[in-house]
């Protein structure tokens, strides 16, 4: 039987703390024998209980010197450290994952030691970075390395990273860099000896990429039957009087397209119905509860941020809340148990037809699993293959969706016109084609705005292979020294938010920026400092896919409802020392929160109404 996280984490570490302490214990005891002296238990006893604690600081006190010593070597600086104790770190950024606004104590941090810092979880150096010249070359310091471009393979998740993410995702896309065995028997003609140099992230990306072609992210009728099921539970739950969770809404329209692209099926959450708001008096049945979707999605979100805890204490999670229990591991298998028989099923699928001589070409699979069954049999690849596809596929759009309607209900104004273009490009009724979405510019600036300032996954993170030169943005100093080892973090919300990178209006919501003079003033030559899909090697599949998701979603509610309103008696408040804060945190009207991607507490309560002949009769006399 396995030991718990946090003992089977203290054992690993039992050599690390007691051979300080046996070493000193020897030297003193054949010191006694070699001089011939007696050396008291008072001086023993504490000399080699805080051989360990002693060591600790000359290592640390030796790795900065070290570390310091290289910079100077490199004619590079380190970035200044964060003035609080680890424990007040730890505790700030626990804070900040379980009650605070997406890397607000990142923010704070960056405003108090600029824009490049760095500080200590434990035994183990982070920094911070705001620059979008890490995230790529500087165009000026040519020969540097950034994170995920030119020098993308001086960087990986790190093995911090993938033990925290591990019980969620397992060893799927989002969660690999190198060797990593493969137990495959593969039948194609796909390369695996990268598998095995270092680059299993790859291996994932190849099975994965075939099946994210324009034809199969142009085959809207996975969306267009999932969006008339929404629309039409928000329509029934509306006339009925109440307000709807937008939130909950699109999670549900995004989890059953996206099982359906993967899997060929839906997990059918859709059909067990939309809660009723919090206080109305109105209950859901207790079909509704114990509907496997929602039973699914309940341990799809609380994996989500039970996983996003671990990330305050770096390397030493499991002595946080996974002490005694993997705290994610029972969600993760409530998770397989929906997706195991799918798999099986596939499996054995094509067994029959490989017997029976009748194998697909590439290209002719109905759902991703189908294809990727093709390509590897190794049931672990294909189960974390399948769950980190699905946290991409469903989180990604519901996102960006959630904090689309949460933008319409604040700027009426931009609802009117998003409107005017689709009447215009695709008209009254009917869902649009690739084409026409390919023509509606608005549209496109619309969602980038949205994505600009409320990214999905507002914060990642790499860590160095081998010691890396960054480029100081004052170019009156020397670059910034992050030695090998070092996680490296960049929260993308800020970065799109910053006022320097986006103009003095970076923090008001306007589209229009995407498509005026402000585009070639700002983005054009810095495209890096946009990046809510990632960028370089790893950039997200599904980019693309998300876009025409949200946009069909988006088309064929502004089609059918209007007068998009906050209930904001429904809708859990900021807190109120919020109101307090700098930026978009001071005045939001929801509380945004984010695990592994964003999302509003408590859900997006609103109103809206069905368009009408008299709506349209309006309309026309504007």
């Amino acid at each position: 039987m396995a030991l718990p996280p946090g003992p089977a984490h203290l054992l690993r570490l039992l050599p690390y703390f007691a051979l300080p302490s046996a070493t000193l214990y020897a030297f003193l005891r054949i010191s006694e024998i070699f001089f011939a002296v007696t050396l008291p238990l008072w001086f023993i006893a504490p000399a080699t209980l805080l051989a360990k604690p002693g060591l600790f600081f000359l290592t640390r006190y030796y790795r900065k010197l070290r570390d310091r010593w290289d910079a100077t070597v490199n004619e590079a600086i380190l970035p200044p450290y964060v003035q609080e104790s680890v424990l007040s770190a730890i505790s700030k950024l626990a804070d900040s994952i379980r009650t605070g606004y997406p890397a607000d104590v990142m923010q704070e941090w960056a405003d108090k030691y600029g824009n490049v810092t760095q500080f200590d979880i434990l035994t183990k150096s982070s920094v911070i970075t705001f620059e979008p010249e890490h995230v790529k070359a500087s165009r000026v310091f040519a020969n540097f390395q950034a994170i995920l471009a030119t020098k993308f393979e001086s960087f990986e998740k790190g093995s911090i990273f993938k033990s925290q993410m591990n019980s969620l995702l397992g060893t799927g896309v989002f969660n690999v860099d190198g060797l990593f065995y493969v137990n495959t028997a593969i039948p194609v003609d796909i390369d695996l000896s990268f598998c095995y140099l270092g680059e299993m992230w790859k291996f994932h990306r190849s099975i994965t990429r075939p099946f994210f072609t324009r034809e199969r992210i142009s085959d809207f009728e996975i969306y267009e039957r999932n969006c008339d099921r929404s629309l039409g539970e928000a329509r029934i739950r509306l006339e009925e009087g109440y307000s709807i969770d937008f939130q909950d809404l699109v999670s549900r329209f995004t989890l059953d397209s996206a099982t359906e692209f993967l899997f060929g099926t839906t997990v059918g959450s859709l059909s067990a119905g939309i809660p009723y708001p919090p206080l109305s008096g109105a209950e859901n049945p207790a079909s509704f509860y114990d509907h496997p979707s929602n039973v699914f999605v309940k341990a799809f979100t609380e994996g989500q941020v039970r996983t996003a805890i671990r990330y305050s204490l770096g390397s030493d999670w499991p002595l946080g809340d996974d002490f005694w229990k993997d705290r994610v591991s029972p969600m993760r298998k409530v998770m397989d148990e929906f997706t195991e028989p799918l798999m099986r099923e596939a499996l054995l699928f094509r067994e029959k037809r490989l017997f029976e001589g009748e194998g697909k070409k590439e290209g002719e699979e109905a759902a991703l699993l189908e294809h990727l069954v093709n390509h590897t049999q190794d049931p672990s690849i294909l189960r974390d293959e399948l769950i980190n596809l699905l946290v991409a596929g469903r989180d990604t759009t519901m996102c960006l969706l959630t904090f689309s309607f949460y933008m319409l209900a604040e700027n009426p104004h931009i609802e009117k016109r998003l409107r005017d273009e689709i009447f215009e490009k695709v008209g009254q009724t009917g869902n649009p084609t690739y084409d026409q979405m390919r023509e509606m510019k608005y549209m496109r600036a619309f969602l980038n705005e949205v994505l600009r300032l409320y990214p999905p996954v507002p914060l990642n993170m790499r860590a160095s292979k081998e010691p890396v030169i960054l480029p100081n943005s004052d170019r009156t100093k020397k670059p910034f020294y992050i030695p090998a080892g070092t996680q490296c973090f960049y929260p993308v919300i800020n970065i799109h938010r910053r006022t320097d990178l986006w103009g003095p209006d970076a923090l008001t919501f306007d589209p229009d920026r995407f498509l005026d003079v402000r585009l070639h003033k700002y983005l054009t030559p810095n495209p890096y400092i946009f990046c809510p899909f990632n960028a370089g090697p790893r950039i997200c599949l599904g980019q693309q896919f998300a876009y025409h998701e949200a946009t069909f979603y988006l088309v064929r509610l502004l089609q059918r409802f209007t007068a998009f309103r906050l209930d904001a008696g429904a809708n859990e408040a900021p807190p109120d020392e919020w109101k307090a804060c700098a930026g978009l945190k001071g005045t939001e009207k929801v509380r945004v929160m984010s695990h592994l991607t964003m999302y509003i507490k408590g859900g997006l309560w609103v109103t809206m109404k069905e368009r009408s002949a008299n709506d349209l009769d309006s309309e026309l006399m504007q």
